[in-house]
């Protein structure tokens, strides 16, 4: 599993709720650039990965589990 696969799945997950990244940060309690293509690297180009709480946060908002959202990053 790698930085990008998470993104992708964030993005696909979000798709699959018919929302943008940004709709489903803001459907989920989060600030709507949490999941912004800008916040994913650093200025040091270092990656960030998501954090814990905002998987959990959009899985809760949306009545998903873990494994709905794995199954976007690829095995």
């Amino acid at each position: 599993m790698t930085h990008e696969d998470v993104w992708h799945a964030i993005e696909q997950f979000a798709n699959e709720h018919h929302m943008s990244c940004s709709g489903l940060a803001k459907c989920s309690g989060l600030d709507p650039t949490t999941f912004n293509k800008s916040k994913r690297w650093s200025k040091q180009g270092q990656p960030r990965w998501p954090s814990t709480n905002s998987i959990s946060k959009i899985l809760s908002s949306t009545g998903a589990s873990i494994t709905d959202f794995t199954k976007y990053i690829p095995s």
